[in-house]
């Protein structure tokens, strides 16, 4: 019986490494969150507590065209790479002047030249925007695009703090910014 355990405890050690092998490598498009009140700011009050964070995947440009040719025109974009990319408010907001309960969304755009369609959307946790459903939309606002002289070549959002109770979230890659006023 003490040679069965003892050859049963040498097989899974020696079975046991084999498991340390299978990690994949790293992702193309890291996953990466935003907050507000930035919670790696240098000059982040002691005890300030998150308004708004989003997780995301962060793809980079590769010297591809952007909007109009690897996220097209007019089609319903996950916001990012990867998993749909998520919003959450821990308490109710006014986004681009409509209000929104606090929680957790999808937040999916709708790129085109001259504006683009933020959408908040209440379904959560799926790959990409393949099963994006608009009848699920909380809220919709719409943001002109911009045209930024630096190059940004790795999608990413921030936000930047407002005088008046609110943050500006911004949203850039290449040579695209769109921002999305936040009050709370």
């Amino acid at each position: 019986m003490k040679s069965k355990v003892i050859i049963l405890f040498s097989i899974l050690i020696a079975y046991v490494p084999a498991f340390g092998q299978a990690f994949r490598g790293l992702d193309k498009s890291p996953l990466d969150i935003a907050y507000f009140p930035d919670h790696f700011a240098h000059d982040r009050k002691e005890g300030q507590r998150a308004l708004v964070k989003v997780v995301y995947s962060r793809p980079h440009k590769n010297n591809r065209e952007i909007f109009g040719g690897l996220v097209p025109y007019g089609k319903v974009w996950r916001t990012g790479a990867n998993e749909a990319t998520e919003i959450k408010f821990y308490e109710d907001a006014t986004v681009g002047g409509k209000k929104i309960k606090k929680g957790t969304y999808s937040l999916f755009t709708i790129p085109e030249k001259e504006s683009w369609i933020i959408i908040f959307n209440s379904d959560l946790d799926y790959w990409g925007a393949y099963t994006y459903n608009e009848k699920n939309d909380v809220l919709r606002i719409t943001s002109q695009p911009e045209r930024v002289e630096n190059e940004m070549a790795n999608f990413t959002i921030q936000f930047k703090e407002e005088e008046k109770n609110g943050a500006t979230m911004m949203m850039t890659w290449g040579n695209t910014l769109v921002t999305v006023p936040i009050e709370f």
